[in-house]
This record gives structure tokens, C-alpha cells and sequence, in this order.
């Protein structure tokens, strides 16, 4: 499962975030710092789905 939430996370990763935690302040700061550049937003998923 894992996996396939990288792999999200690649393409949108505010949704990969939300698939891991929920709507909680993780997706938030993803939403965040996606929108203040891709590669942070995506650094930060993948360390969320990494980390749990």
C-alpha cells in the first residue's frame, strides 16, 4: 500500500498526505508548501509515508 501512496504522491501529493494521515496538520503544511513549489510539497509526502 505503501507503494501506491508514493506513487500518488508523485503525482498530487497533498493526496498521497491524506491518504496517509487524514485531514489533520500534515495535510495542511503539504497543501502549503505544494503550493510554494512542487518539490518541497513532494519531499514532504514522501518523508510522511516513509516515516509511519
Amino acid at each position: 500500500m505503501d507503494l501506491i501512496r508514493i506513487i500518488l504522491s508523485i503525482l498530487i501529493p497533498p493526496l498521497g498526505v491524506f491518504l496517509q494521515v487524514g485531514l489533520g496538520l500534515q495535510f495542511w503544511l503539504n497543501i502549503l508548501l505544494t503550493l510554494l513549489g512542487y518539490v518541497p510539497g513532494l519531499v514532504h509526502a514522501i518523508w510522511i509515508i516513509a516515516r509511519r
